[in-house]
């Protein structure tokens, strides 16, 4: 279960990745990138593996969802500077969608290795101090401070000196309001992964040597 958890928690860092350049409306004054919609669910996750295995096989997953974001860059710049080709007639559509700027691609790195280890950080605490009671105590708190700094961080690295504090300030609130209603709602999955890891891991019979 836990090795599931931490290949779809990856494949969904590198989605949000890929569609970040859209922008969706939520309501009438809310906008945001399409990858927070996938973003948000990249933080539960993270949190039933703290809880079901511990800090380290966090952690571990974060360090490889931050290796394969650079792979991802990486063979991304390449597949948008190999020659085209003669028929190939999308090339400038290709690199709008995939090219993201130097800047953004900065932010959203370090934003994801600050927020996601402290929500690690901020979980495991939580737990060491409630033992396996008060889940959802630590999974909203972990998750709403730990977003709040990767909003934070990723704007203001990405966008500070382009356009007005006020905007600014106005796209942090507003994200932010988005993500925080996600992490209330996804407070029941994170109960049920729970559950299935710690049946699983029951039902995980140790191979003993007969003796001879």
């Amino acid at each position: 279960m836990r090795y599931y958890l931490s290949g779809i928690f990856v494949g969904l860092l590198i989605l949000s990745n890929i569609v970040a350049v859209k922008l969706i409306s939520v309501g009438s004054w809310i906008v945001i990138p399409a990858a927070a919609v996938i973003y948000v669910c990249t933080y539960p996750i993270l949190d039933v593996l703290t809880e079901a295995y511990g800090k380290e096989a966090a952690r571990k997953t974060v360090q490889t969802g931050f290796i394969a974001q650079l792979l991802a860059i990486g063979f991304i710049w390449i597949a948008i500077h190999l020659p085209a080709a003669p028929f190939y007639e999308n090339q400038a559509a290709f690199e709008t969608i995939f090219n993201a700027g130097f800047r953004v691609t900065i932010a959203s790195l370090v934003a994801y290795l600050v927020s996601q280890n402290l929500d690690v950080t901020i979980f495991d605490k939580l737990k060491q101090k409630h033992g396996s009671k008060q889940l959802w105590v630590r999974n909203n708190a972990s998750t709403m401070v730990s977003q709040f700094v990767d909003t934070t961080l990723f704007i203001t690295i990405a966008f500070a000196g382009t356009m007005p504090t006020s905007i600014l300030l106005g796209m942090i609130a507003s994200q932010y309001i988005f993500k925080f209603s996600i992490a209330i709602i996804d407070t029941p999955i994170v109960y049920v992964l729970v559950a299935l890891c710690r049946k699983k891991e029951r039902n995980v019979q140790p191979i003993v040597s007969p003796q001879q």
